[in-house]
């Protein structure tokens, strides 16, 4: 069981709320961060003497703050081990990001700790926005609820946020989904005949060509290298196939990390008007930049064929199951048909939460960001020391390493696990088998369950590789 001590909890708190009684403040201000994730289910609380000194708070303030928590669920109290926090109803099971693995992660009470998922928990702060959507949720419970485009002030956002990054768009050009695979498979609907061809670079991200493949697209691949995408053989590619569409991944490729400049981008949009081919532009993982904000224009910025999509599962909360698509002006008819040929709209409490997220121009926050740069910096540092022949990437953003592996076993790795779920090279090939030296590890996850797993992995490695 962990432990939060006194100091920690004081330093998460942070300055007392002079707007509310103190009591209230203490109560808010942890079940939200036991809510957020912050302090994780299960953990000790600070004993009441002990939170009394570290905050300057009388007992009483204290043991009222505590009887409210286990009073609302979000604390219990246990013989021997005091205060002990916990989510109202326990943590659900799953939750993580489905992949092409025959199945759909850790079936419901499973035990197994995830790492085919990269993407964060939810931040600090998620409870506390959808209250405030909550406010503005009356304006549109007067209607009948369908914004088949999305509604229009995350559409305002979605707009003003391409055109701050240097690439001028309207409204109108936007159209909010359920998330970028929703994105992805209405675009292929659009613009793709079946039986048409789409190119790839080989790894890419599966579930995209997943929605594409189900639309009857026929997939080919081309390789990118470890520093990133290779122009030249994409260039050959494009004019050899011909194909209808090419998926692109130019913002912190997943899995492999890598950032295209701008130069790269003019030519790869530059290659694929000569040959007549749509290019749909996956920016999923363009804000998880973890050293230096890129200064890279979006890659549509460079063509009026590339359609863009985006998500907010990754950068701000999976669960708020948003995504959108920045259509060139000559495609944004046919994109909207045929996005309202899969639904007729996204939520709507989850589309302002968006909106208000966007208008205050907050993605990943400071803390999220931070947290993400020590995971990828210590998972390098620790494969160093037990698995010193793995050859880890260290990428500038995104959520995962790319680890090339001494020998062809990643999927043998994989199955020779127990407890531990991980996706394979094969997984990320665009022919689905395939790049058995590598293997894609997330750090996203809480650091616990990194510093559970990666003795876990050597102790397996050591076996399929002898």
């Amino acid at each position: 069981m962990g432990r939060v001590t006194a100091a920690t909890l004081a330093g998460m708190l942070g300055a007392v709320d002079a707007s509310m009684p103190a009591y209230r403040w203490l109560f808010l201000a942890m079940r939200a961060l036991i809510a957020n994730g912050r302090i994780l289910h299960g953990t000790a609380l600070p004993s009441e003497r002990d939170a009394v000194q570290a905050l300057g708070l009388s007992r009483t303030t204290v043991s009222r703050a505590y009887s409210e928590l286990r009073d609302a669920g979000y604390a219990s109290a246990r013989r021997g081990s005091g205060t002990i926090a916990q989510l109202p109803g326990g943590p659900v099971s799953g939750g993580a990001e489905p992949l092409p693995l025959g199945g759909f992660g850790p079936m419901p009470g499973s035990r197994a700790l995830d790492l085919t998922c990269a993407a964060p928990n939810a931040p600090a702060g998620m409870i506390a926005e959808f209250e405030a959507a909550l406010e503005q949720l009356p304006r549109y419970a007067a209607t009948m609820g369908y914004y088949p485009l999305g509604i229009e002030p995350l559409r305002a956002a979605l707009a003003e946020q391409y055109t701050r990054k240097g690439l001028p768009t309207s409204p109108e050009q936007i159209i909010v989904t359920s998330g970028a695979l929703s994105s992805v498979a209405a675009a292929g609907r659009a613009v793709i005949g079946r039986g048409q061809a789409v190119l790839a670079e080989t790894p890419t991200y599966p579930n995209s060509l997943l929605a594409l493949k189900a639309h009857g697209a026929r997939t080919a691949a081309v390789p990118i290298g470890p520093e990133g995408s290779d122009l030249e053989q994409i260039a050959e590619a494009l004019q050899r196939i011909s194909p209808a569409v090419m998926l692109c991944l130019p913002d912190f490729h997943n899995p492999v990390g890598t950032l295209l400049d701008d130069a790269g981008r003019e030519r790869w949009a530059a290659e694929l008007d000569r040959a007549g081919t749509v290019g749909i532009v996956d920016e999923t993982c363009a804000e998880l930049w973890l050293d230096e904000r890129p200064e890279v224009l979006p890659m549509a910025a460079f063509s009026r064929n590339l359609i863009s999509v985006g998500s907010a599962s990754k950068s701000h909360w999976g669960g708020l199951r948003l995504g959108w698509i920045r259509a060139p002006r000559h495609l944004a008819g046919a994109l909207a048909r045929s996005r309202m040929s899969m639904d007729l709209g996204a939520p709507v409490l989850e589309q302002l939460v968006l909106a208000n997220a966007l208008a205050s121009q907050s993605a990943l926050s400071p803390a999220t960001r931070e947290e993400l740069r020590g995971n990828r910096d210590w998972m390098i540092g620790e494969l160093g020391k037990v698995l010193p022949d793995w050859e880890p990437n260290r990428p500038a953003g995104g959520l995962s390493l790319w680890c090339h592996l001494p020998q062809p076993r990643s999927s043998a790795l994989a199955r020779r696990l127990k407890g531990i779920l991980l996706a394979p090279g094969a997984t990320f090939a665009v022919e689905g088998h395939g790049l058995e030296h590598y293997m894609r590890l997330p750090f996203a996850q809480d650091r616990s369950q990194l510093e559970q797993a990666l003795p876990a992995i050597a102790a397996a490695w050591r076996q399929v590789a002898a």
